[in-house]
């Protein structure tokens, strides 16, 4: 199922649709210097914003398990000249990245296409130096997607159908280890397929 949600992505490499829930970049306060890390970068737009915010002594790496969208953003880093970037083609459970090297994780609308959360969180987890955080935004479900959903690879792909209830989602995180777990912003629950959801984004520290 993974497989078609990445077919439709590597579609959408060259639209002008906006492909993010929520707005992670904008309030995750990165700053000079630091090293920060993108899950779901897509076409990179956000990984382009951040290698500004974080000057030349910084870095930012745009995580993206689709190869149309890896090579979109490294043809944009490339044609503007920015070289504090790099894009990896990698699955979000198993990133090529070394421990503790990062001081910021950022995402939109991406966690809840992986079927494996909790592993995508042990990651975050992994990378992030003891004192660094996440700032991610997403989609809960009131409720269990019923399973003509949850297994629809178009549904899926829609940003909602893989979700998860809040509950589930919280724990995926502190099983990770993650502490000060903070919802910074959430949406009124809306209504998609047969199940209300809600657009949320979450800070928490390591």
């Amino acid at each position: 199922m993974e497989f078609e949600i990445r077919k439709r992505y590597s579609k959408l490499a060259d639209d002008s649709c906006c492909l993010s829930c929520g707005g992670a970049f904008e309030k995750s306060g990165a700053g000079s210097g630091e090293i920060c890390i993108d899950l779901g970068s897509g076409r990179g737009t956000d990984v382009l914003r951040l290698s500004e915010t974080v000057g030349k002594t910084g870095y930012v790496y745009g995580i993206d398990a689709t190869p149309a969208m890896v090579s979109k953003g490294r043809s944009a880093a490339k044609k503007l000249g920015i070289e504090n970037v790099e894009f990896i083609l990698t699955e979000l459970e198993d990133i090529p990245l070394k421990d503790e090297m990062a001081d910021l994780v950022i995402s939109n609308c991406v966690i809840n296409h992986v079927s494996r959360k909790d592993a995508v969180w042990n990651e975050i987890y992994r990378i992030l130096r003891y004192g660094g955080r996440f700032v991610v935004s997403d989609i809960y479900s009131q409720e269990p997607v019923p399973p003509e959903y949850s297994s629809d690879p178009v549904a899926v792909s829609e940003c909602w159908a893989g979700a998860v209830t809040l509950n589930e989602y919280l724990s995926a995180i502190e099983g990770a280890g993650f502490r000060e777990i903070k919802i910074i912003e959430e949406s009124r629950p809306y209504e998609k397929g047969k199940i209300m959801v809600c657009s949320f984004t979450l800070s928490g520290n390591k």
